[in-house]
């Protein structure tokens, strides 16, 4: 017999549970592409209280419900009875193997708990109020995503997003930076420095950046410019710059100039496997001037800025 493969949560951890109201219900991608809610998760969701590790055998056996979750072939019992085994990240011992539930059976549940409750025969009030809440929440974001879909808005939502994020966790001194550098330019960022781009990634706001966009981009405009910008920018109390650099430059010259420099450097950072490597390739670009720039910058084996 075929050893069966060893399933893996390749994304999602108790940490980043799926919000439904008021509801938090830890979920997961495995590496087959399966959705997961762990059977806690659920339990909790819906409201019942039981202590027990199987406690979808006493669920099922609820009066009043025993009926519409064992009904038909591949019930509602069956597939609670059948758990999808899993690894989790991050979790040792016993506990790193779970118990998974394809999403879906939570959405099923809730419909069991509703029609049993709209036939009469089934009162809970707690679970009953969870399973309205959890059929409402999916069915609005359910229609968000479709429509998106249908009309192709999701890949401009995927990017207003990205757009809200770097908003909302680049520190001020970046914000006109963003405005001005195309996504790419933090993109092959973070991928020559091994960070993670996304929401979390983006989270840890690596103040570096700042000094490389004034070391590769400002620095790199004709002799003199970034002193005249810093003087015709003084900081404010709060150590903040009271205007952005790139609105005082001149938009027959200045601006043209600062996008050249960014494409520059966007090519440079395609070119390169890790940051060390595109600081070389930067230095050799360079060597077009008297005397050579030494960066100021270390590097770890891979090649990875040092923090």
């Amino acid at each position: 017999m075929e050893e069966q493969e060893t399933l893996i949560a390749q994304y999602g951890s108790d940490k980043t549970p799926l919000h439904l109201g008021d509801l938090e219900i830890p979920c997961y991608v495995l590496n087959n592409g399966t959705r997961v809610f762990s059977g806690r998760g659920i339990q909790k969701a819906i409201g019942y209280e039981s202590k027990s590790g199987q406690w979808m055998n006493s669920f099922c056996k609820i009066d009043g419900l025993t009926d519409y979750l064992c009904a038909g072939e591949n019930s509602i019992s069956e597939r609670l009875a059948n758990p999808i085994k899993f690894k989790r990240n991050n979790a040792g011992g016993s506990l790193s193997v779970a118990n998974g539930y394809e999403v879906t059976l939570l959405v099923d549940i809730c419909s069991a708990i509703i029609d049993a409750n709209r036939a009469g025969i089934f009162n809970d009030e707690k679970i009953v109020k969870s399973a309205d809440i959890i059929i409402r929440s999916v069915a609005k974001v359910g229609i968000i995503a479709l429509v998106d879909e249908a009309t192709g808005y999701q890949y401009e939502r995927e990017k207003d997003e990205l757009q809200k994020i770097l908003k909302a966790y680049i520190s001020e001194e970046l914000l006109p930076w963003q405005k001005r550098f195309p996504d790419i330019f933090y993109k092959e960022l973070f991928r020559l420095n091994g960070w993670d781009y996304t929401v979390k990634g983006i989270k840890k706001r690596p103040g570096i950046i700042g000094k490389w966009t004034n070391t590769f981009i400002y620095e790199e405009l004709p002799n003199g410019v970034l002193e005249e910008l810093k003087k015709k920018t003084p900081k404010s109390e709060s150590g903040n710059r009271t205007n952005r650099y790139h609105q005082l430059l001149t938009l027959d010259i200045g601006e043209p100039n600062l996008e050249k420099q960014i494409n520059k450097v966007i090519t440079l950072f395609q070119v390169s496997d890790n940051m060390k490597q595109f600081c070389d390739n930067f230095k050799k670009m360079k060597m077009r001037q008297i005397g050579q720039m030494e960066l100021p910058f270390e590097f770890d084996e891979n090649g990875h800025t040092k923090e």
